[in-house]
């Protein structure tokens, strides 16, 4: 059994106040409407605004084969993940069970890993914001409003985790509520029933009319899973936040039961509604962006700023999640030994300080190294972190093989949430994940030089804890 540090709180204090706490020192702050929003939220990220229409230039109609094949590991990763957590809440999640289930050196990789990934992503979200912001404001400098986006959500986050769950819930919202109204109108319009729309209504002519569903070939459904599996992550978000709910079991069980038809209906059914609208090939679609491009032809006046407003919601939903799970790793892993004792500290409020400033002085400094040398520092951590999506859902997998016979040991009553076709589909998934990661490489280009350089820093994260175990056994001999 591994040995934890104390907790002790910023104050000195080990009373409670307010909210009861959780059992490892953190506010049940987050009602039922949070995390129904999260895990709705956890799915929609800025990259299926802005990055759909290269997937459909890549690969035409059949791109949505390559949702469709990552939706399904999503869904599989997602469900064995929802069984570990719905059984053990834990604010470190599938880190925290590759722990127990694997060895420390396997927490300690994945959790820095998925860590360093967040961080990072900081960065890209707070220029991308900036970048939209200078548009409408040119009096301010980009690097200004990436500096006031960070600042306010770092004080979000700060506040309580009620605020990180208030501002995620509107914001998850306005990112739910568009996707949703895009769908029924587009619809309407596809079929001819939309009221002043400008589209013809070709109804679903447009999915074979410019050279066929597969106009690329079969082989584009692959480089379509490369392009689009990146703009899916963030969906195990729900199972770090769960931790923090008052009731954890029946958040985890509702998130995992529900992500079927929240990919089904946000990437599937959207992008479903582009292809149906425009020939795959018009040239708006990348120039424009998908959505902005469907908007129009629907004849939708100001579709561009409509989008903005979208995007820039979805980014700062994406960063003030990325700030809270990049926080809530740290605090897991300090509570474990595996990073300095204060990210395991928790104030009056519950909120882990130390572990949120720790992780948004990183984000800081990435934005500077973005602003500084965005094609040689910042580029190398990008590329660095781009298959850490990949390696955390192949640990799940291999987690959850092991974690089903624990918890059938100690706790068989927890397991309210059961893997489908256990443990047959299990590795099919493992399966898929590895073929993905020997496809990148095979493929050349960028997504060789992403698996790559992720792999490199794997293997020194695993090094590193490697050698820190060896160490810590050798002290307790002595």
């Amino acid at each position: 059994m591994n040995t934890q540090p104390t907790l002790t709180k910023d104050d000195g204090t080990t009373g409670t106040t307010g909210t009861p706490d959780t059992s490892d020192g953190l506010k049940a702050g987050l009602k039922n409407r949070h995390l129904s929003m999260i895990a709705i939220g956890g799915v929609i990220g800025a990259g299926l605004f802005v990055g759909s229409g290269s997937g459909i230039a890549a690969a035409g109609p059949a791109i949505l084969l390559s949702y469709a094949l990552v939706g399904a590991m999503v869904v599989f990763v997602m469900r064995m993940l929802g069984e570990m957590a719905a059984a053990r809440p834990s604010s470190g999640s599938f880190s925290a069970y590759a722990d127990q289930a694997l060895g420390r050196w396997a927490g300690f990789s994945i959790g820095w890993l998925y860590w360093f990934f967040w961080v990072v992503v900081l960065a890209v979200e707070a220029t991308a914001g900036a970048v939209i912001l200078e548009g409408w404001v040119p009096a301010v400098p980009q690097w200004a409003w990436a500096l006031i986006v960070m600042v306010v959500l770092t004080a979000t986050n700060l506040a309580s985790v009620s605020s990180y769950g208030e501002f995620e819930f509107w914001f998850a919202g306005i990112k739910v509520v568009a996707i949703g109204a895009f769908v029924v109108v587009g619809l309407l319009a596809v079929f001819g029933v939309l009221p002043g729309s400008d589209n013809p209504g070709a109804g679903f002519a447009h999915l074979t009319d410019a050279g066929g569903f597969l106009p690329m070939g079969a082989g584009a459904i692959l480089t379509g899973v490369l392009m689009v599996v990146f703009s899916f992550m963030g969906s195990e978000i729900v199972t770090l936040a769960a931790g923090e709910s008052e009731d954890p079991q029946r958040a985890v069980t509702k998130a995992t039961n529900s992500v079927i038809w929240r990919i089904g209906v946000f990437y599937l059914g959207s992008i479903f509604v582009v292809l149906t609208l425009l020939p795959w090939n018009d040239k708006s679609i990348v120039e424009k962006g998908s959505y902005v491009a469907a908007l129009d032809s629907i004849g939708i006046p100001h579709a561009g700023q409509v989008m903005n407003v979208i995007v820039l919601t979805a980014v700062l939903s994406c960063l003030n999640s990325g700030l809270y799970t990049a926080s809530r790793m740290a605090f897991s892993l300090g509570r474990r030994g595996d990073a300095p004792k204060a990210f395991a500290r928790t104030n009056a409020r519950g909120v882990p300080r130390a572990a949120i400033l720790g992780s948004v002085v990183f984000g800081f400094v990435a934005v500077f190294f973005n602003y500084k040398w965005p094609d040689t520092v910042f580029a190398f951590l990008l590329n660095s972190s781009g298959a850490v999506a990949l390696f955390v859902w192949l640990v799940i997998c291999v987690t959850q093989l092991r974690m089903r016979g624990i918890i059938l040991r100690e706790s068989p009553e927890k397991l309210v949430v059961r893997m489908w076709l256990f443990p047959y589909l299990t590795w099919a998934t493992i399966g898929m994940i590895v073929f993905v990661l020997g496809y990148m490489i095979y493929d050349g280009g960028s997504a060789r030089e992403q698996v790559v350089l992720s792999l490199l820093v794997a293997a020194l994260v695993v090094a590193v804890a490697v050698v820190r175990e060896r160490i810590g056994k050798s002290s307790a001999k002595l």
